[in-house]
């Protein structure tokens, strides 16, 4: 079984590409149900997130993850043949590994992420496409990413979009305190994004599809607006900031035509991207994407004690992937032995139960060591003969 994946990164691919193949949670179902139904494909996980498109495959021979996402949404390959990143085998193993640890972030560090890969390989266990070898594949990558979370300390800066968001609204806005904002989404982005820029000193009003008291989280301090009254609000606004999960534009110039006085600066932080970007052209508005926060790309050294977590996991999950595919043999190797004892002259000569047994005992025994003679050492067989007398006898060897 081969594990192939096709990535889209914000390093490799531009938003223009990345938006036509991000996919909400209920879409991600969907394509991941799509790719399963191709032939020799025996599991798939994909992560979506603002940032990169991910489509992992065990699967049975060649297989272009790539091409078969892009066949699934129904949208042509050609485009993105020179957009996406393949990987095979241990280096796309090794690949996700760095992803769940935050170290292909555009954020060195980011926090986000190892929630997002453990989101990813859940909601594809809801639709019935992962199979054991991605399963224990992702379950070793979100080990890896919260082993390096809580114990390196990989960035000292702030670690989100919604941060860096609001580092650049301070760069053209200079001090926030007094500006009033309006964040449209109430998703973790957007209210992350509201808390950071409440803390600043803004006034911060945050939209909601539906508001009742209760059910509702609103961060403290901000003010709440109904999503359908957000362009009434917007007026007189200094700062509008959308984070949504939309499939569509959440704000059009036609509909901005008809604020009287638009934000000085809007911040799209949406992929697929929710602010039309021919906004940006109008008369007095400055308009941001995720891609214009900019890569904080300094201090990307990998520290040593990064590297042997991720080392660690990758053998643990190479292990499991070993004993699970000598499994596989094991039932071929039980047949031979039987029958080859069942061949042996000494088993039909009228021997008592114990002495049949001591013989296929003894027979078996010299079979496997035979066949695995270049490979068995005087410590593993040790080590076998402790288990098997520890779980006969309750008490190990003792050397």
């Amino acid at each position: 079984m081969n594990i192939i994946m096709s990535g889209l990164e914000h390093s490799m691919a531009p938003l223009s590409l990345r938006e036509k193949l991000s996919f909400t949670k209920q879409q991600t179902a969907e394509m991941v149900r799509r790719v399963r139904s191709f032939p020799h494909i025996s599991g798939c996980v994909l992560i979506s997130t603002c940032n990169r498109t991910e489509l992992y495959l065990s699967c049975c021979g060649e297989q272009n993850p790539g091409e078969l996402l892009c066949r699934a949404a129904g949208t042509e390959y050609a485009p993105y043949q020179d957009a996406f990143v393949t990987l095979a085998g241990h280096k796309a193993a090794e690949h996700l590994m760095e992803v769940a640890a935050g170290l292909r972030s555009r954020i060195f560090g980011e926090n986000q992420i190892i929630s997002q890969v453990r989101n990813a390989v859940a909601l594809a266990r809801e639709a019935g496409t992962t199979d054991p070898v991605l399963e224990t594949l992702f379950c070793c990558a979100v080990s890896a990413g919260k082993e390096v979370r809580t114990k390196v300390k990989l960035n000292a800066l702030p670690t989100s979009a919604a941060s860096m968001a609001v580092d650049l609204l301070e760069k053209k806005l200079g001090d926030l305190k007094g500006k009033k904002a309006l964040v449209i989404g109430n998703g973790e982005m957007g209210r992350l994004s509201a808390s950071l820029l409440q803390q600043k000193g803004c006034t911060v009003s945050v939209t909601l599809r539906t508001y009742r008291h209760g059910q509702t989280i609103v961060p403290p301090g901000c003010g709440v607006v109904p999503y359908e009254d957000r362009f009434l609000r917007m007026a007189g606004c200094d700062i509008l900031l959308s984070a949504t999960t939309s499939p569509h534009y959440t704000v059009t110039v036609e509909q901005l035509h008809g604020v009287s006085r638009l934000p000085a600066v809007m911040v799209d932080l949406a992929i697929p991207r929710d602010i039309q970007p021919e906004a940006g052209q109008l008369d007095g508005v400055a308009l941001y994407n995720v891609d214009d926060l900019g890569s904080r790309l300094e201090n990307r050294t990998v520290p040593p004690e990064v590297t042997a977590i991720l080392r660690a996991q990758m053998e643990n999950f190479y292990r499991w992937l070993n004993y699970k595919d000598c499994m596989a043999s094991v039932d071929s190797l039980k047949e031979a032995i039987v029958s080859r004892l069942l061949t042996a002259r000494e088993l039909q000569e009228g021997l008592s139960e114990a002495e049949i047994i001591e013989l296929s005992v003894n027979k078996t025994v010299d079979l496997l060591v035979t066949g695995l003679a270049e490979r068995i050492t005087s410590e593993n067989l040790t080590r076998c003969e402790s288990k098997i007398r520890l779980h006969t006898t309750g008490r190990p060897v003792v050397s």
